[in-house]
């Protein structure tokens, strides 16, 4: 059984970063695409980046316009880890971000749909606040 634990998160001042892990565990991360979701108070939870399965020359990654720019998703097999490096933080970036996988997507694809995504993590608060 797949298993993700995220971490890195916490309370940050606008304009800081962040970086968020997603550690996998049960199964090779190779097979998987990994996305980020996020979702604040009272708010629907939004598809915010993703990363496809290793396999092609480069892997193919997505990031929704709110966080185009500002965030990267990045991947490391070797530590079973996906990371999303979160920069130019802004209050509206609150919430609780979760990280989902899938083997489903080819290598040259993926998409931050939360509907496609089977294994769950539990979540890590992030707060930008001053």
């Amino acid at each position: 059984q797949l298993q993700l634990v995220e971490s890195g998160g916490g309370l940050v001042q606008p304009g800081g970063s962040l970086t968020l892990s997603c550690a996998v565990s049960g199964r090779t991360l190779n097979f998987y695409a990994i996305g980020w979701f996020r979702q604040a108070p009272g708010k629907e939870r939004e598809g915010i980046s993703c990363i496809s399965r290793s396999g092609g020359r480069t892997n193919y990654t997505n990031y929704a316009d709110s966080v185009k720019g500002r965030f990267t998703i990045s991947r490391d097999n070797a530590k079973n880890t996906v990371y999303l490096q979160m920069n130019s933080l802004k209050p509206e970036d609150t919430a609780v971000y979760s990280c989902a996988a899938d083997f489903r997507f080819s290598s040259s694809t993926c998409a931050a749909d939360d509907k496609t995504y089977n294994y769950w993590g539990q979540g890590t608060q992030v707060t930008v606040s001053s």
